[in-house]
């Protein structure tokens, strides 16, 4: 289980330092709930689009005009996206530690606990206290990203087709929420 552990950490961590370093991906948007899919009405055909750690906006490889203020939007809506996917990261890795946590125990144990159902709710039950909190993080920062998409938006038109947040999107993470860590 200890190198399951490693496994885990180094590749959450790898995760992390190439959230710093890549471009930011916009072509598949910011869509949340149970499939994180929505029907894109003709976005499927747009081209390749990117935010770079510089505050570059690329457009199907090739960087978009920007004045000073547009840069600093850009860097400010990559910031806020980036955090949302580090906290993502920070539950996942949480819910694998906790699985592996709870599996962490002789075999007669995990038989026994899987046939009683004790095992599935010890997972349940450290999933909740650890991974919830950083959901209900992700569910309260999405206004202030949705207000930084709409604002972007406006000031560079090349983004629009790209700014995909809706405000349904928000009342959906809430309602998952509500609905995945309800009391069972």
């Amino acid at each position: 289980m200890a190198d399951a552990r490693q496994e885990v950490r180094t590749e959450m961590a790898k995760a992390r330092a190439e959230l710093g370093s890549d471009n930011l991906s916009l072509d598949q948007g910011l869509h949340f709930g149970k499939d994180g899919k929505r029907k894109s009405a003709g976005k499927d055909s747009l081209p390749a689009a990117q935010i770079t750690p510089k505050g570059d906006f690329l457009v199907d490889g090739k960087a978009v005009a920007i004045n000073p203020q547009q840069r600093q939007q850009l860097l400010d809506y990559r910031g806020q996206v980036i955090e949302l996917a580090r906290v993502g990261i920070d539950g996942g890795e949480l819910a694998a530690m906790a699985a592996l946590d709870a599996t962490d125990v002789s075999l007669f144990s995990l038989i026994v606990g899987g046939l009683s159902g004790s095992l599935e709710r010890r997972v349940e039950a450290s999933v909740k206290q650890h991974v919830e909190p950083l959901v209900r993080q992700i569910c309260q920062r999405l206004p202030q990203v949705l207000e930084s998409q709409q604002q972007l938006a406006t000031s560079l038109p090349q983004f629009q087709p790209y700014a995909t947040l809706e405000r349904g999107d928000i009342d959906e993470c809430e309602r998952d929420l509500r609905n995945e860590f309800a009391t069972r």
